[in-house]
């Protein structure tokens, strides 16, 4: 099975419901990730990024495992927030009629999803490519109360989803040398976009970022995950002589590199 019929199969609802069916397409794609780490990677490099990031968020080698990593650290962050926040009961059962828990329920499964998908994308735990999730701390050491105050949850949630679209962007040029592992990539980046999107029109704000603007509500600390989303020349053509600076950024999304991505996420690392 090929990484393409692997993408069809794992999102199929049928299949979510058989665990061994599933089972097997995780040992498919986690076999296509042990044959690349001995093809790419130089010996003892993934290992030395595995001892890096089992206590902390660093980054990972500009390789297609290293990328693969680097996600995996990063669904990590999201899924523990949401996973949290569910049990928490910060998020109120009548909240638009119901509808934002179950938004954020939906959202959860995806992001579980996506790190089962990614583990064994890395051949599984215990293996020389698998990476241990960090100790997050979501309060920054008293900072935040994301799990009992539901604005802060939603700013919170703003800023992972945000980062989460950009970072999967910046990994691009360490996949395109294997088009099966960005196609996989590429599938997550897109739902990362509609949970951003959704979570940003829950808070009142468009789906889509203008300029460098966090929005209302947003902690100063969150601005980075908006850095230099206020370009408007893109390939050499003027965004804004054509269609106004605004307008002209919210055309387009910019990426976020991986060091850039590592120094948000340390935040909230232990």
């Amino acid at each position: 099975m090929n990484i393409l019929k692997f993408i069809e199969t794992f999102t199929d609802d049928s299949l979510m419901r058989s665990t061994g069916s599933r089972r097997d397409s995780f040992n498919q794609f986690g076999n296509i990730g042990k044959t690349l780490a001995y093809a790419s990677i130089p010996f003892g490099l993934s290992a030395m990024a595995n001892k890096a990031l089992a206590k902390d968020i660093t980054p990972t080698p500009a390789t297609p495992i290293g990328a693969l990593q680097f996600a995996l650290t990063l669904e990590y962050l999201e899924n523990e927030f949401y996973a949290m926040a569910l049990d928490s009961g910060v998020i109120p059962a009548s909240e638009n009629g119901g509808r934002d828990l179950k938004v954020f329920q939906q959202i959860a499964a995806h992001e579980s999803s996506h790190v089962k998908f990614l583990i064994a994308g890395l051949g599984g735990p215990g293996g020389a490519n698998f990476v241990a999730k960090p100790t997050f701390d979501f309060t920054v050491g008293g900072a935040f109360d994301p799990f009992g105050n539901y604005q802060t949850f939603l700013a919170l949630a703003q800023a992972f989803e945000d980062t989460g679209v950009r970072a999967y962007k910046g990994q691009a040029g360490n996949l395109i040398s294997t088009p099966d592992l960005l196609t996989a990539a590429l599938q997550i980046h897109s739902v990362e976009a509609r949970h951003a999107s959704e979570v940003r029109r829950l808070r009142g704000l468009k789906g889509w970022i203008t300029n460098d603007e966090r929005g209302a509500g947003m902690p100063s600390a969150t601005q980075a995950v908006y850095a230099g989303e206020g370009v408007t020349v893109q390939a050499g053509f003027n965004t804004a002589a054509a269609f106004g600076a605004a307008a002209g950024s919210e055309a387009y999304d910019e990426p976020l590199n991986t060091q850039q991505v590592v120094d948000i996420a340390n935040l909230f690392i232990v």
